[in-house]
């Protein structure tokens, strides 16, 4: 996800999005212990992701 497209969204839809990211960062953490990762570079892409939300969020929250 780029950096326009999350500054673009509300903080309800960044809440939202951060809510899945991390599901997925769950999953993805579960598929590398059994060994049925076939992405291993996802799971850098959604820890990257999680951080650029959580860097616009408390932009917002500082600017409000």
């Amino acid at each position: 996800m780029k950096i326009e497209d999350i500054r673009g969204l509300t903080t309800d839809q960044l809440g939202e999005e951060l809510l899945k990211l991390k599901k997925e960062q769950f999953n993805l953490r579960f598929q590398a212990a059994t060994g049925q990762m076939e992405k291993t570079h996802r799971v850098n892409e959604v820890r990257k992701d999680i951080a650029r939300i959580k860097t616009v969020l408390r932009a917002k929250a500082a600017a409000a």
